[in-house]
């Protein structure tokens, strides 16, 4: 009892709030932000300080920031799932937890803007569909259409554009550069479909209607696949329309090898969508960074 009541009087606990941030999930926006890097044609070399910040933009705040805030709106399902998180296990107590994910979104901002006014637009429209996923009235994470779309963005899209906005000065980037940024931030819907997988039930007897839940594992799979294929489909007819010959096979021989996994998948999801996690998502990143180095090279 002395112990939470100090835990209350002195604020998060040691270590509380990197766990509230949640390091293993800025993976994705950081490798979206460095093809958007890579896509942008510009010679690194002389930028090192404005990629570093974008990476921290990507990564460590606008994600970090949308984990602190669906931990706070989730503090109640958390209780009883998973109690031992952050804030429902008292380590960080209080309205500590809305603190934070303010203050962080708030540093997000003030970062953006700091890289130009493309940046800052796109970091602004991350932190609304990060608190939009989350906080009423909207909770799009309650919809899957609504809710994988936006992360889907957050997570692909947006950190890829912004990677080539800071390259370029802050300007805005290339036709070419948002087409390929908006085709994988489309495909990224079905992983995140794949990713709702293992809380079926659960989502059930919550009300939220993650695909896999309202349309069944089966049907939701099968979706998936689509979703995560037909992007990379146009991909490959993009890169073969500006000659990058090369990239367009190696991003087709990808999808080739995905469409096997998939095929093997779909006999039973449940069970092997974290395997396809692992194996074909790995393969649709690096086709990410292909269609990235092609973009690279049309501009030098």
């Amino acid at each position: 009892m002395s112990e939470r009541l100090s835990t209350v009087q002195l604020g998060p606990q040691p270590g509380a709030v990197a766990e509230l941030l949640k390091p293993i999930t800025w993976f994705p926006p950081m490798w979206a932000f460095g093809c958007g890097v890579i896509s942008a044609g510009v010679p690194v070399v002389d930028h090192w300080h404005l990629v570093v910040l974008g990476v921290l933009l990507a990564g460590p705040l606008v994600c970090g920031a949308s984990q602190a805030v669906n931990d706070w709106f989730d503090r109640e399902v958390d209780a009883i799932n998973e109690p031992n998180r952050p804030i429902p296990s008292g380590r960080i107590p209080g309205q500590w937890g809305l603190g934070i994910a303010i203050f962080w979104s708030l540093l997000s901002a003030l970062v953006a803007y700091s890289l130009g006014p493309v940046v800052f637009a796109a970091g602004l429209v991350g932190l609304a569909l990060a608190w939009a996923y989350s906080a009423p009235p909207f909770r799009l994470k309650l919809n899957g259409w609504w809710g994988n779309a936006a992360v889907g963005a957050c997570y692909e899209g947006l950190p890829w554009i912004t990677g080539a906005a800071v390259m370029m000065g802050g300007a805005m980037p290339s036709v070419n550069i948002l087409a390929l940024a908006g085709l994988y931030s489309f495909g990224a819907h079905g992983i995140m479909t794949l990713n709702d997988f293992k809380s079926i039930e659960g989502d059930r007897r919550l009300g939220i209607r993650s695909l896999p839940a309202s349309l069944g594992a089966d049907r939701a799979a099968r979706l998936a696949c689509w979703v995560m294929a037909v992007p990379q489909l146009v991909v490959v007819g993009l890169l073969l329309w500006w000659s990058a010959i090369i990239a367009a096979a190696l991003v087709g021989l990808s999808l080739v090898i995905q469409l096997a996994l998939m095929a093997r998948m779909v006999q039973r999801p449940r069970e092997l969508a974290p395997w396809y996690n692992a194996t074909g998502v790995t393969l649709y990143v690096l086709g990410m960074m292909v269609s990235a180095v092609a973009l690279r090279d049309m501009v030098s």
